[in-house]
């Protein structure tokens, strides 16, 4: 996730949200959130979290483990895929779900 993040244009410490199962970024303007939801076991915590509040605003959302939220969270624009192989390369799959999603896999 680190690289995508840099390629996205975020700098400087990137943390993981495994623990505090969100991180915050700011590029040009532009809010990304990432979220990791590996910890997630409680459908409460996203109403306690804010999260649906952070969904519903502007800003690209990049989550992690999403089955794991499934229940509240909301449908994908484009899901990603990434496979680690035997020999450490990846393979990397791209579903549109919306039309917005449709765009962005067109600019991959």
């Amino acid at each position: 996730m680190r690289h995508l993040l840099r390629a996205l244009g975020v700098q400087g410490r990137i943390k993981s949200p495994t623990y505090a199962v969100v991180e915050p970024y700011e590029v040009d303007g532009r809010a990304i959130w990432h979220f990791d939801f590996y910890r997630f076991d409680d459908p409460r915590e996203w109403e306690d979290a804010g999260f649906r509040d952070i969904f519903a605003a502007s800003g690209l959302k990049i989550a992690e483990w999403p089955d794991k939220a499934a229940a509240v969270l909301p449908a994908a624009d484009l899901e990603i895929r990434i496979e680690v192989a035997d020999d450490d390369s990846r393979r990397v799959e791209l579903t549109a779900h919306t039309v917005r999603g449709k765009e962005l896999a067109a600019c991959a």
